[in-house]
């Protein structure tokens, strides 16, 4: 809290490094694993001029009070750390400080973390660490979850590495493990099966395999991902099969740069063109859709839309 700029940049590049050095793995992928260690140091470079950003402006602001009372500047700089999930490089916001507090017994909301900063700037201010005993107010009790899955829903995990999934010489394959989930499903008298996104990665609505899994639905719901080609646009999406009825459920939140890239049009086109071979990105829809299946709602999350 008390340190300069270059400490700030230091600690958010390095908060970067150990938050979202993952991130550059998926470069693998499209065989750039060479390009991995430059997406790391971006991601540094981002978050350490971000850091170096706040404490700036928090000096720059101090710098026009004429006073040598250090209050202000912890509190601008405690402020500048509330604030940090709200700010979201490329569309990213995975960066939430107080989920560093998960795994602990204080609680990750809001108004906790502000009594947590609230602690650490009193402490700082008055040198005296007792303020520090102002996070047991913090204090999350966890209720234990007895979850029991429903044993007339079926849930797939289908194990299918990325290249294995865009193969499309082993399409076929792929396909009739599906279908052959679902007659198994259906023997064993399952009312739902749910597989994951995008298992089929073709667009679903132009496939003859869209009247095959209608004609199934009339014994068993299913509910699996799989692109939807909307007129002009592309997108991912989730299908949902009751009885004679088709239900699309498209992405509401897109990952930036995997599924739609961020950066100003003349840029995003260059970056496409080198590293996507000239892919075109998905579009978000703008709504979002809950959809009934034996008398429940449910609303799924795709991907990037549960950690959003």
């Amino acid at each position: 809290m008390k340190e300069e700029q270059k400490v700030w940049f230091i600690s958010g590049a390095f908060i970067g490094l150990f938050w979202f050095w993952w991130i550059a793995l998926s470069l693998q992928h499209y065989g750039m694993v060479w390009a991995v260690p430059i997406e790391i140091l971006i991601i540094m470079l981002s978050y350490g001029v971000l850091f170096w950003l706040l404490a700036w402006i928090s000096q720059k602001i101090t710098g026009f009070v004429p006073t040598s009372d250090t209050l202000l500047p912890l509190i601008i700089k405690a402020l500048s750390l509330f604030v940090l999930s709200y700010i979201h490089p490329f569309s990213f916001d995975w960066f939430k400080p107080e989920l560093m507090f998960v795994e602990s017994y204080l609680g990750i909301e809001k108004w906790q973390f502000s009594i947590i900063l609230s602690a650490i700037v009193l402490s700082i201010w008055k040198q005296q660490f007792l303020y520090l005993l102002l996070i047991v107010f913090t204090y999350q009790t966890y209720l234990p979850a007895h979850t029991k899955q429903d044993d007339n829903i079926t849930l797939v995990t289908t194990h299918t590495s990325v290249q294995n999934k865009w193969n499309e010489t082993l399409h076929p394959k792929q396909f009739e493990n599906v279908f052959k989930r679902i007659d198994q499903a259906i023997e064993e008298k399952k009312k739902l099966i749910i597989f994951p996104e995008s298992v089929f990665p073709i667009f679903l609505n132009r496939s003859k395999h869209l009247d095959s899994l209608q004609e199934k639905a009339k014994q068993i719901s299913i509910v699996t991902g799989g692109l939807y080609w909307d007129v002009k646009t592309p997108r991912n999406s989730t299908y949902i099969f009751t009885d004679n009825t088709i239900t699309v459920a498209n992405k509401v939140i897109l990952v930036p740069f995997g599924e739609s890239n961020p950066l100003p049009d003349f840029l995003s086109n260059w970056v496409n063109e080198i590293f996507y071979d000239g892919a075109v990105d998905y579009v978000a829809s703008p709504n979002v859709v809950d959809y009934k299946i034996d008398g429940e709602i449910y609303r799924n999350a795709i991907c990037f839309e549960a950690t959003s």
